[in-house]
């Protein structure tokens, strides 16, 4: 994934003084990565590991994924973990995630139908009622998101909407995706529990 596809989205979008460069740029690079496979995809989760760490740590396998070059110092390599189960949702699998100490941040791709404002005092309580609501309602939304999160509290987020399918409509923010955002977080956080037991 290292090598910057040509359809990925410019680094300055979405880009403010909240921004960490680095993250936005593996959030961006996830989402191209991504886009090139299509839709209707499972959710996605994500490792991201400071580059020059895993260069030192791991020369060879930094090496071969083409992590070798100086300007990669700097930059977070997104690792891609074990498929989500179809059958799970992602946010069951993040309220189980840790993180060991050497990764840095992580990463999320899911999708999800969006619908528009008018239709939030329609939508059934029942989550299966609920989905099939969503499934029939004439102006649904397909979107991609792509969320990320750091150690150090930095967030980025990619959108990619069905309907404007092309490189130039991703829509980037440090905060698009607030609760996905939150939950990605907290996989990052320390357990002290772990920490007294060792």
């Amino acid at each position: 994934m290292n090598d910057t596809p040509e359809h990925t989205p410019e680094l300055s979008r979405g880009l403010d003084l909240e921004t960490d460069p680095a993250l936005a740029a593996a959030v961006l690079e996830i989402e191209a990565h991504v886009a090139g496979e299509g839709w209707d995809g499972p959710a996605r989760l994500f490792a991201l590991v400071d580059t020059a760490a895993l260069v030192q740590a791991e020369p060879a396998l930094a090496t071969m994924m083409g992590l070798d070059a100086p300007d990669q110092d700097g930059s977070l390599t997104p690792i891609e973990q074990d498929q989500v189960p179809v059958t799970t949702q992602l946010e069951e699998v993040l309220q189980t995630t840790a993180w060991p100490a050497g990764v840095t941040g992580c990463a999320a791709v899911v999708e999800r139908l969006v619908l528009p404002p008018d239709a939030d005092g329609k939508i059934p309580d029942d989550a299966e009622a609920a989905a099939e609501f969503a499934k029939a309602h004439p102006d649904r939304q397909e979107v991609r998101i792509v969320a990320g999160a750091t150690r150090a509290g930095a967030t980025y987020c990619a959108l990619r909407l069905k309907a404007h399918d092309d490189d130039q409509s991703v829509i980037g923010g440090v905060d698009l995706v607030p609760e996905l955002l939150e939950l990605l977080r907290v996989t990052l956080e320390e357990n002290p529990d772990s920490e007294a037991d060792a």
